[in-house]
This record gives C-alpha cells, structure tokens and sequence, in this order.
C-alpha cells in the first residue's frame, strides 16, 4: 500500500470539500482497501466518511424506504421496518458475503463500487431507486454505466439510496460458493407501473431483461416464462460459469423469483 492522507468528516460538505483530484471516500472498505493494499489502486486522499450522521439510518414512509448511503448490510438485513415494508430488499442484504462482510459493508459503497457480480445494484434497478448524492438525486437506470463505472462525478458523494415499495417482490441469486458473488442473481419487482426484472452477476453491467418483463406484465406467473429465450452474446463466460450456464441460470433463478414473490 503506497502512502496517503486520510482524512476523517465530520459532515457531507466538509467530506466534498476534502475531495481532490485523486481522492476516494472510505466507508466500510471492503473493496478498497484489499485494492489499495495490492496497488490495484492508489489515492492521494482518502476520506473516511463513517462518522458522518446524516449518512446512516432507515426511513420508511408509505411509498419508499431510503436507506442511508453508510448504513451497513447488517443493519438493513436486521432492520423491523425494511423487513415489513420490502422484505425482498432484506433477505438480499442478509446474504451479502458473510458476516464479516455485513457487518462492515455498506450500501453506498457497494453501488458506488459498482461491481458486476454484487447484489444492490439489482436491487436499484427492480425498484426504481433514487440515488441521492452531494450534488443530485440520480436514477438507477441512469447511474449504472458499466463495470465499475458509475454516473458520479469526481469528488460526490452518495448520501442515501430511496428504493420504491413495490405490490410483491423476490431476489433470488446464484452465489459463487467461494466468494458468495452472484453468478446471477435476479431480482423481480411488481409494481403498479408495471413488472421489473434486473440481472446481476450475468454481463458487465447489471441491466434489466425487457423479454422477462413483457412476459410478467401479460401474465404474473412461473409459467409466463416458459420459452423465453436469454442472448448469450453479451454474457460473461468465465472459469466458472460459460455464458450458456448462465443463460440457463438467469430463467431458473427468475422462475424461482417469481414463485416466491411476495
């Protein structure tokens, strides 16, 4: 790990106002500080944003539950009101990693990671998620760009993440028996507005499979799926899973979503 300042905020502003042109904001550290420590990643600054109140916490009102951007796995996992309000969005953090990882990760990190094989980010698609940051509020369609890469501009901060209630929902993920990633996960939503199906752990991206939801829109059932058809083109294929395999697993886990929606 190559030298660095670090800084620790007391308050979002003092946080952005910290930021440098070669700077990261630390919160739990489970995917930067294993980078910084095999020079995968170098910072001049690094800000620790732990201590900043307004960034933790739980809300739950009639129509969404924002949950604050340091609020751990954990915490959401063990959370009353998430659990009553979206239950699907707890049983997901509830299988983040292990227990180490839940009770030291957390939400903002993990979207602002941005890693293609993690859990919320599914989440965000399937539930309209609002990302409030520093400078905006962003929608989740518009702020996974690609591996690794998010809407952010240098220097903002996620504060909180606002998840829509949707009438019933289900994640179900494939977990890589080692590292406990998502192979794929697939996370459906029923809403008002209509039915959300978002991949993760399958391409570069986590995205939504437009094919799955027309399918559910016409007829919420198991069945409704049945000769649905997954393009391999864009599919990771790896050491452990071939594209195919997770063509396969993507229509089982999503039938399986469905079934245990509620």
């Amino acid at each position: 790990m190559k030298a660095f300042n670090y800084h620790s905020a007391s308050s979002v502003k003092e946080a952005t106002n910290l930021a440098s042109s070669n700077s990261a904001y630390l919160s739990g550290g489970m995917t930067m500080i294993p980078s910084m420590k095999m020079r995968l990643a170098n910072y001049k600054d690094v800000i620790d944003v732990k201590k900043i109140k307004d960034l933790h916490g739980i809300k739950v009102t009639s129509k969404s539950v924002v949950i604050g951007a340091a609020t751990k796995h954990a915490d959401v996992a063990n959370s009353k009101e998430v659990q009553k309000a979206i239950p699907s969005l707890s049983s997901l953090a509830s299988r983040i990693g292990d227990a180490q990882v839940r009770n030291r990760g957390t939400l903002g990190g993990s979207i602002a990671n941005n890693d293609p094989t993690a859990c919320y980010p599914s989440a965000c698609l399937a539930l309209n998620a609002i990302i409030h940051t520093s400078d905006r509020k962003i929608e989740a369609e518009k702020f996974f760009k690609g591996m690794f890469e998010t809407a952010l501009k240098k220097g903002e901060l996620i504060t909180a993440v606002e998840f829509e209630i949707p009438e019933k929902s289900h994640y179900f993920k494939f977990p890589n028996p080692a590292s406990r990633y998502a192979m794929v996960g697939v996370y459906v939503a029923k809403h008002k507005s209509g039915v959300h199906v978002a991949i993760t752990g399958a391409q570069s991206v986590v995205y939504r499979e437009k094919n799955m939801e027309k399918a559910l829109n016409d007829n919420f059932s198991t069945s409704a799926l049945n000769g649905i058809s997954i393009d391999t083109s864009e599919l990771n294929s790896d050491i452990h899973a071939s594209a195919e395999y997770r063509a396969s697993l993507i229509l089982s886990s999503a039938k399986k979503a469905v079934e245990h929606c509620k």
